[in-house]
């Protein structure tokens, strides 16, 4: 196991050991640094970039996977039918430019980065850049018909205002042994979620078992009367990679030698729904937004080759018919949308009344 990998399986247990001790002192060094920048922005010493639409920022104070872009997804699916014309922006973690970009179906990964292109499925416009504030106001200068952006993993990026803040956090692992970077998972201190507009609790398996004492710390703030959500997984049917129209069932892909890779921040939740369908697999867990070459998934003699979403995107070029990937959305409260379109009726009236009716996107 590599030294990182030891820190990281450090950071889940339920109170601090050896390992976060010793870099208790960097963590708090981060803490104060985050700290100030975080004052820097609501003192306005530091500018955030308000959008002539509303926005709504989904992310979490932990690293790694809790159901962020799932959510932004099906987010971007409810609004919708409640009559917004949404947009989306990301970072594209991995990509290799920094301007910003619109990411379509076909856009390559390398240049969008890999949730992104799921983003794009949803069919609303999705825009990258290294700077949320700048995606966004690409975004609406290109789709001038968009009344509403929706920021996908950033919680932490003040340097684009915000309407409405949603926090979305692991019920089975919690926060972890509750330290800050590099000595725990967390980006920024659990105090933070008192101030969000609303929690969004990930439960594991498909009856949404799991609670957050099973697998760390609590992730609640200690005072926190912040509106909580449930949010659970739905699977889809196995599509092929390069047949996009095939679909198969899992006694369909349970015959032979079967291989299941992930290279998403926590593969095991994935590896146990494909158990959990009946499938026995091989399992390969590679590192989050690892960049798949052909050689890492040749695999010879395997009849199968199961792997998520967000993975498939990577594979594509190379792909073969032996390649199945999982579609899972998020099934959100509908409790959580009725908050959101609470709030923006009345952000946006507000910002009516202050912006001229033929206005721009703010300059970023």
């Amino acid at each position: 196991m590599t030294l990182a990998a030891r820190i990281e399986r450090a950071w889940w247990r339920p109170s601090a050991g050896v390992v976060a001790m010793l870099l208790a002192p960097a963590a708090a060094l981060f803490g104060a640094v985050s700290a100030l920048r975080r004052r820097l922005y609501r003192s306005g010493w530091l500018a955030s970039a308000r959008m002539p639409v509303p926005v709504v920022v989904v992310g979490n104070i932990a690293v790694g996977g809790t159901g962020k872009t799932p959510l932004t997804a099906a987010l971007a699916k409810a609004l919708q039918e409640r009559g917004f014309r949404p947009g989306i922006v990301s970072r594209g973690y991995g990509r290799s430019g920094r301007a910003p970009c619109e990411v379509t179906a076909t856009s390559p990964w390398r240049e969008v980065g890999d949730e992104p292109l799921v983003l794009a499925r949803t069919g609303v416009p999705v825009f990258v850049a290294a700077r949320r504030a700048a995606a966004a106001a690409a975004l609406l200068a290109a789709h001038r018909d968009v009344d509403l952006i929706l920021s996908d993993d950033g919680l932490q990026h003040y340097a684009l205002a915000r309407d409405f803040e949603i926090a979305v956090v692991d019920a089975l692992r919690g926060s972890g042994n509750g330290l800050l970077l590099p000595a725990g998972p967390l980006r920024e201190p659990v105090t933070r979620l008192d101030e969000v507009d609303a929690i969004v609790e990930r439960h594991a398996g498909p009856d949404g078992a799991g609670a957050a004492a099973q697998g760390g710390r609590s992730a609640r703030g200690a005072r926190s009367k912040v509106a909580r959500y449930a949010m659970r997984y739905r699977e889809g049917d196995w599509r092929n990679l390069v047949d996009g129209g095939a679909c198969a069932d899992p006694a369909q892909l349970a015959r032979g030698d079967v291989v299941a890779i992930a290279a998403i921040a926590d593969p095991a939740p994935f590896f146990a729904a494909i158990a959990r369908s009946g499938i026995t697999a091989r399992t390969r867990a590679f590192p989050d937004h690892h960049g798949f070459r052909a050689g890492d998934v040749a695999f010879p003699g395997a009849r199968a080759i199961l792997m998520t979403e967000k993975d498939a995107v990577k594979c594509r070029e190379f792909g073969d018919t032996r390649m199945w990937f999982l579609p899972i959305r998020a099934a959100v409260d509908p409790a959580l949308v009725d908050a959101i379109v609470e709030r923006l009726r009345g952000s946006q009236a507000a910002r009516d009344a202050r912006l001229p009716g033929d206005q721009g996107p703010a300059d970023p």
